[in-house]
């Protein structure tokens, strides 16, 4: 089963990625920070991260330098409600998989995951 990790200062998100990802067979963990998220991070080794752009303290472009460091090959996706194109442009050159925008769409996040499912380096 692959892990996913959910990192997003706002339960709501985290309750919603959470039964959504869960019907697709992942098996989740959420973190209400970035410091929270890269301990889980480290500990769990989840394949696929969704991480919040604007969080308070770490912010999500830096989460995401910080999980490309530990891994190079995991698959950020990163969320934001605010639909900025700089951030975007920002964290697609920091290496992120995809960016999504905020209320999460069913159709774009089944996207997502597939794109990201595709990157994953494959088990011999």
């Amino acid at each position: 089963m692959l892990k996913a990790l959910v990192i997003d200062d706002e339960p709501s998100t985290l309750f919603m990625f959470n039964l959504f990802l869960e019907a697709y067979g992942y098996e989740v963990i959420t973190a209400e920070n970035a410091a929270a998220g890269i301990e889980k991070f480290k500990k769990e080794r989840p394949s696929i991260v969704f991480t919040d752009i604007k969080m308070p303290g770490m912010d999500g472009l830096d989460t995401l330098k910080m999980l490309k460091s530990i891994d190079p090959e995991v698959q950020v996706i990163v969320m934001t409600g605010h639909g900025d194109q700089d951030l975007m442009r920002q964290a697609m050159e920091f290496k992120a998989t995809a960016f999504l925008n905020k209320p999460i769409d069913r159709a774009a996040l089944e996207k997502v995951l597939e794109e990201a499912a595709g990157n994953l380096p494959k088990k011999e």
